[in-house]
This record gives C-alpha cells, structure tokens and sequence, in this order.
C-alpha cells in the first residue's frame, strides 16, 4: 500500500529517526552511489512560487536518479480548469509521485486520498513537515540529545509552528511559543500536541511575552509575519507583530550563544534584524542545506521503496 508524507503527525520517532539516519548518509555521500529514483517520474504541482522548496526537490531526485516535473500555478490550475480527482487519478499513470506545494491542505489531503502513488507536502497552509524536518535534522547536528534542546518560536502560529510543535513532541524537545492575539496556532494541534508531548515527556508552553518565551532557550525561531497569500494583511500585520520582532536585545535573553533559525524568505527590519539573521550564531543557511538531504531521505523511502533492514 502507497504511504503519503503528508505532515510530520503520523511519524513515529521511529520513523523520524530513520529519515534522520538515511539523509546523514546520503548527506556524508555514503550511498550517493544508490539510485532508488531510477527510472521514476516525480511531478511537482506547485501553486505557489518557490526558491528552495523547488530547487532543492529538484536537485535531490536528479542526484537520486529521478526525473523532475515541474508544473508551475498556470500549468493545471488545481480545482479549478480541472478537478482534483481527474488529476490524481490521471497523474498516477503517468508518473510514480507527486511532491505538492499548494495553499490548502485539504487539497494535499485531496491529491492523496485520489492519487494511487505517493503524495509529499511540499508546504499548505497547515503544515510545512519538510521544513520542520529539515530544521530538527540541523539540531540533532548542534546537540548531544533533541530532549534536551528548548526551542523558543516568536510571531505567526502558522503552518512552521504547527509542524515544530509536532517535531518537538516527537523527540522530546522543550518549545515555547509566543504569538501576538489573534495570530495563535490552532487549537487542535495545540491540544494533539499536548497528548503527544505525555508520552515523550516534552513541554509545549504558550508565553504571553516573547521576552518570557525566549529567555534562557538554546534556540529562537521565527517566521515572516505576512507569508505568501497574506499580502493583503501586511500593513494589518506589521501593526499587530510590533514587539515580536527577533534582534539583539530579545536573542540576547536566550542562552549565550543561542542559535537563531528561521525557514526563509525573510524580511530584515520586520520578523528579524539584520544583526541577528547575519550574526555568527544564525544557522539558516544550514537549515536550508539540510532541506535536500532530508528530503532526499524522504523521497529515497516514500518513492523509492528504500525499506528498514
């Protein structure tokens, strides 16, 4: 039976383990020499523009034998020229998966349940689990333990958080979050979280103060306060985000040496200063590299049928 990767919820730690495993390898070039896409078709259906989340899914299936597809928002017009059904159902004769960057998850979720061949979320408005896989892979890099890392996340509670706050309960991980009124993640996957975080014994907290929530983390995280979309909220948003912006003064009520992440694009002067996104302690470079080595593990085990010995 075809298994999609649709959010990181469904994951065990496992599972995650074995993705993290699979891409150090493949990030250390040890199996580069493996083709598990060989022969396969991967098409991407992707509504939104994109900068690494194409080039690095690009990238990975060619160095993994595949064959990339790109169809860009005017090339089918998702539920609109033609229906989502007729478009699982006739993509999957042709190609042996989709990788889908779209606005709604109920469309991913949609793509998935008429597709016969993997379906990867690439980003919806829910969840963006690549990412927050890609982020957790560069911490287990940093740290001894992930149980042992506090993560603080200050601004949107949008699909960023809501993926982080399922890696942390997965692992373990401490994760504080702060979001201005209005702007908190959802209470369903605040609530799902919680039951989860039982099990690893991790913490998710809500602080009202971002300065509360950041202070003595290991790492602080944010987000764009307007992301692709929401260009007409933007004004609205800067207004409502004032006093979440992530610079010196606020990184500085972290631990010494906290790292700063954040999933780009970014916008210095808005969500982050320039100082703290420049600094020596922003790993976001780092994070975006290891995008292709996680998804590429995805990829390997979702498409390529690369199984646990």
């Amino acid at each position: 039976m075809k298994k999609d990767f649709l959010s990181v919820k469904e994951l065990t730690q496992g599972d995650a383990w074995y993705i993290f495993d699979m891409a150090q390898q493949l990030k250390g070039g040890v199996g580069s020499f493996e083709k598990p896409l060989s022969g396969k078709s991967i098409g991407l259906i992707f509504q939104k523009p994109s900068n690494r989340t194409r080039l690095s899914f690009e990238v990975g299936i060619h160095q993994l034998g595949g064959n990339a597809i790109y169809l860009g928002p005017d090339d089918i017009q998702l539920g609109s020229r033609e229906s989502i059904k007729d478009i699982a159902r006739v993509q999957s004769r042709y190609i042996d998966g989709i990788v889908a960057r779209l606005f709604s998850h109920k469309d991913a979720i949609s793509l998935a349940k008429h597709s016969s061949i993997p379906v990867i979320n690439g980003l919806s408005d829910f969840m963006h689990p690549c990412q927050a896989m890609g982020d957790f892979f560069t911490l287990k890099e940093r740290f001894d333990k992930l149980s042992s890392v506090t993560l603080a996340y200050v601004g949107d509670g949008n699909n960023v958080l809501h993926s982080l706050m399922y890696m942390a309960a997965i692992f373990g991980s401490n994760l504080r979050y702060s979001t201005p009124p209005g702007y908190e993640p959802v209470k369903e996957v605040v609530q799902d979280v919680q039951k989860m975080a039982e099990a690893t014994k991790s913490s998710i907290t809500y602080y009202k103060s971002p300065d509360e929530a950041v202070k003595g983390a290991d790492v602080v995280y944010t987000d764009v306060w307007a992301s692709m979309g929401q260009e007409d909220e933007h004004k609205k948003r800067v207004n409502d985000f004032q006093g979440y912006q992530v610079d010196e003064a606020l990184l500085g009520k972290a631990r010494k040496d906290a790292l700063f992440m954040h999933c780009l694009p970014a916008h210095r002067g808005e969500e982050v200063s320039a100082g703290v996104i420049d600094g020596a302690n922003s790993i976001v470079v780092d994070q975006a590299e290891n995008r292709l080595h996680v998804q590429k593990a995805i990829l390997a085990i979702y498409i390529g049928g690369k199984k646990k010995r």
